[in-house]
């Protein structure tokens, strides 16, 4: 990999562990509050977007199009935090996907389909 930087190489792994993940949480899950593994890189690829977001902001492009159902909605979400508008497109045309996810809310567990939490998210603009 000749000319990669450290933190391009930190992206990818990021967005590869959100492109599989088959949990949404956006802080600490559990009595313990534990960080899970996507939600570090979820984290991760939000400074990316602060640093270079012209390349991060390809990788979470990238992301909602091939992502599992639980890291096409954390695409949703890093769009929204960069571009509303863009947010907002996305979450309107994750509505139709049918893709099952885990949710987590501090302790509460959740299942669910992509389609109905990105209802839920545009329901709350």
């Amino acid at each position: 990999m000749v000319g990669v930087g450290k933190w391009e190489r930190e992206l990818d792994a990021n967005v590869r562990e959100l492109a599989s993940a088959d949990t949404l949480a956006f802080g600490g899950v559990g009595i313990a509050g534990t960080l899970l593994p996507s939600t570090e890189a979820y984290q991760q690829v939000e400074r990316a977007l602060d640093e270079h977001p012209a390349e991060a902001r390809q990788q979470v492009d990238w992301l909602l199009e091939h992502g599992s159902p639980a890291g096409k909605a954390y695409a949703a979400a890093l769009l929204d935090t960069v571009d509303r508008a863009a947010g907002r497109v996305a979450w309107s045309r994750l509505r139709a996907d049918d893709g099952e996810l885990t949710t987590f809310t501090g302790c509460l567990m959740d299942q669910t389909t992509l389609g109905a939490y990105a209802a839920e998210r545009l329901a709350d603009r």
